[in-house]
């Protein structure tokens, strides 16, 4: 196995590690926290996803580059990681600032927010499933290359 390989392998695990620790156990149980209000929660949230975030795109651009250097790459673990970057530049561009507007206006007037999930949420729950399994092949395709 070669550094770049190394370095792509791991960067993959990491990525899926903190999506899954992150969108799938952190968000849903702070909710159930004690004394944690929605305005709370929210404010919690996006400073929590906005860190994510950030280095999801960190971990992307590390996928594109060993990519690009042509080092240990199988044909499914690039598209797998393609599909995996897509869904994070989907909910980066297009379902974020749906959901900023949405923690924008519970923020401002708490009383006054639905109880109920937006689309945009779902659409960002969704992205993030597709994440999961294709960061999942991208590993295990790595890992047998």
């Amino acid at each position: 196995m070669t550094v770049g390989h190394a370095l792509a392998t791991a960067a993959t695990f990491l990525w899926l590690g903190m999506v899954l620790a992150i969108s799938f156990i952190e968000a849903p149980l702070k909710f159930r926290a004690p004394g944690i209000t929605i305005p709370l929660g929210l404010g919690i949230g996006r400073l929590v996803f906005r860190a994510l975030n950030a280095v999801e795109v960190v971990w992307s651009i590390v996928l594109v580059v060993v990519v690009l250097l042509g080092d240990g790459w199988t044909r499914g673990a690039v598209i797998a990681g393609g599909v995996a970057i897509a869904a994070l530049a989907c909910q980066l561009i297009a379902v974020r600032p749906a959901l900023t507007r949405r923690s924008d206006a519970a923020l401002a007037a708490p009383d006054e927010i639905s109880e109920t999930r937006s689309r945009a949420h779902l659409w960002y729950v969704g992205l993030e499933a597709i994440k999961v399994v294709a960061l999942v092949v991208a590993g295990a395709s790595l890992l047998s290359a």
